[in-house]
Parts: C-alpha cells; structure tokens; sequence
C-alpha cells in the first residue's frame, strides 16, 4: 500500500487515542522503525496489557480455536491468549504477512470484535501492523475486505523524534552524536541484496554493542559490529566517526596530554564513559606496593594525579568515580597511590591556577 500522507512516531499517541479506541488501526512502515515498540507503549500508556499474535506464525485454528462438543454440540473454544475477561490491546504484528487464510480468520475479530462467541471485553482496542511491499519485505496483498475494515495509518522514520527517545533510553553517545550530525543515516531503504541496512533498530542493536565491548573495543572489531548492524556506507562514516572522536576524546591522547578531557555539559555521558576507562587503565598498571614503583612509572602516576585534578575542575563526581570503591568496599587503585594523591592535590591544583 502507497503512502498518501505520512506521520512521525511522535504523532502516533495522539492519533491512536483518537482512532484506535473507536476503530481498528492498521499501522504501516519499514522494517525497523519501531512500529511494535510504539504499539506497546501506547498500550502501557492506557493500562492496558499489549497481547502480540504474530501473523507469520499462526493458523487459522490459532483464531477460531479448536471445537468442542458441549451438550450435544460443537462448540469452537477461542485460545487463551486472546479469550480474556478484561480489557487488553490487541495487537496483530505481520498480519499482512499471514496467509489468505488467517487474514479471513481475523475478520470477525477486527470489525466485530468477536471470535466465535466470544467477544472482546469493552474498552479492549486492536492495532494491526506490517510491512509494505516496497521494503522487501514479507508482504501478502490483503483483501479489499479486510482493507475496508481498517483505518490506515503510514509511519516514517524521524530523526527528531528517534534522537529524543534516545536520550532516555541511554542509547551511547557515539550513535547520538553522530546521528545528531547525520539525521539522513538514520534509515535507509532496504536492500535487493541479503545485507544489513541502517534502521532505528539496528542503531539500537550497535549501541547496545558499544556497551557491551565498552573502553576495550578495538578498531577492527569496531568496523565488524558496524558493518554487521549498519547500511555499508553509513558503517564507514561511523568508523571514520569513531576515529575522529577517540583522536580528540581518546584515553591514549589524554594521558599523553595530546588532548584534554571533554568539558561540554552534552559530553558527560563520554566524560564518564573516559573516566571509567582511565580508572581500569591505572588499576592494571599501578603496582599494589609503593616500593615497586618504577622512575617511568612514578611519571605515570604524577600525569594521573594531575589528570585527577583537571578531571574535577570539569566534575568532582566524575572525577570520585576514579578513586571510589568497587561494590564490596575494597579500594580499586592502590592505597599509596590514593594517600598520594590525597596530599599532592592541593600543590596540584595550586600549581594550575
């Protein structure tokens, strides 16, 4: 189905309050984008529960249930997950992906709301969701039927929306940056070819990645989680990206004095990101008795006090994230080195002024 008019994720509650609480609502859009998330959240925002029946996945009878015979009779008993005595949303994932066959088994249950004898509890909502055919994807045509019993709603993907939803969702300040500075990189059109392609999900799925190696991630296997999550395009700008950021931002560069600690108030989250590497750094390096302490290593301890300092010109927490205790209590640096550090840093800082 072709696009007329499309909105924004950020529209979405709006227009779901208002349609899918009277009618059914089939949601269209790229694989993705978010459309089941938006779902599930609209859903939690009414208090209602969000039960998904995957399209793809499901026979007729998976509908209709299985018969019966009560006095007599057959009667056809509706599955659990939909026959509920309260009121939920119901949410057909990749319906126009099921077969003929399923799509007929819905109808009932969208325009009537009622499956067999039973009928969905007042107040219970159904939102229907897909892929266009457009985008490669799984994509049955649907019956003019079906179409005629559902308001069509077409999302796109927006940058704006998808950058605020990051910034609560501690998605790493790599990816936000740099979609910050490449809107256009958030989505691209899904390929021909059997290769990955750049959606909000897959930038959720690198940033998570980016967690995950954290401070220890290397060049190389940067540029394989990149090119195994993003179009191969936008895989190379980023890596060039992540270059350009650990040339200025870098733990190498600062402790070299190449580069200083970032010092903007929208770079904290990459100040504590820095901070939680340069402390594992000194914890591996320093030696735990004072006494074997090498000249070249005194130097490194000498830098590292004095990067203490600057580090809490920009923050004092950030900077007690270094020197602070590990869960159980036990000191994470070595105690001479702290006692140290303790007693050289007003010299330090005076010397700074």
């Amino acid at each position: 189905m072709q696009a007329a008019v499309t909105v924004t994720p950020a529209r979405m509650p709006e227009l779901l309050l208002g349609l899918a609480t009277v009618r059914p609502v089939f949601l269209w859009g790229a694989p993705g984008i978010g459309k089941s998330s938006l779902v599930r959240k609209f859903a939690d925002s009414l208090g209602l529960e969000c039960v998904s029946l995957l399209g793809t996945q499901l026979a007729p009878e998976d509908l209709i249930g299985v018969p019966q015979i009560r006095d007599g009779r057959s009667v056809f008993c509706p599955p659990e997950a939909i026959a509920r005595d309260e009121p939920y949303c119901l949410f057909l994932d990749e319906l126009n992906a099921a077969t003929p066959d399923v799509q007929k088994a819905f109808y009932s249950l969208i325009l009537d709301r009622r499956i067999g004898s039973y009928e969905l509890p007042a107040g219970s909502i159904v939102i229907g969701a897909g892929n266009r055919s457009s985008d490669n994807a799984l994509a049955r045509p649907i019956a003019s039927a079906l179409v005629n019993r559902l308001t069509h709603v077409h999302l796109r993907a927006s940058a704006t929306d998808w950058l605020v939803w990051a910034g609560e969702n501690g998605i790493h300040p790599w990816v936000v940056d740099y979609l910050g500075d490449r809107p256009d990189h958030l989505w691209s059109p899904a390929p021909k070819t059997e290769e990955p392609f750049s959606t909000p999900r897959s930038w959720h799925m690198l940033s998570d990645a980016l967690h995950s190696f954290g401070p220890s991630l290397d060049e190389e296997t940067l540029k394989v989680v990149a090119h195994g999550t993003l179009t191969p395009a936008h895989a190379v700008s980023f890596c060039g990206y992540a270059k350009i950021v650990r040339h200025a931002y870098g733990l190498d560069a600062i402790l070299k004095g190449d580069a200083s600690w970032p010092n903007r108030l929208e770079d904290r989250d990459l100040l504590y990101y820095l901070a939680e590497a340069f402390r594992g750094r000194l914890a591996k390096e320093l030696p735990a008795e004072r006494a074997h302490v090498s000249p070249s290593m005194q130097q490194t301890a000498y830098r590292a006090k004095s990067l203490l300092v600057q580090l809490a010109e920009i923050s004092v927490e950030v900077a007690q994230t270094v020197i602070a205790e590990d869960d159980s209590g036990q000191p994470v640096l070595p105690p001479w080195f702290l006692v140290e550090a303790a007693r050289d840093m007003p010299r330090l800082v005076e010397a700074r002024r």
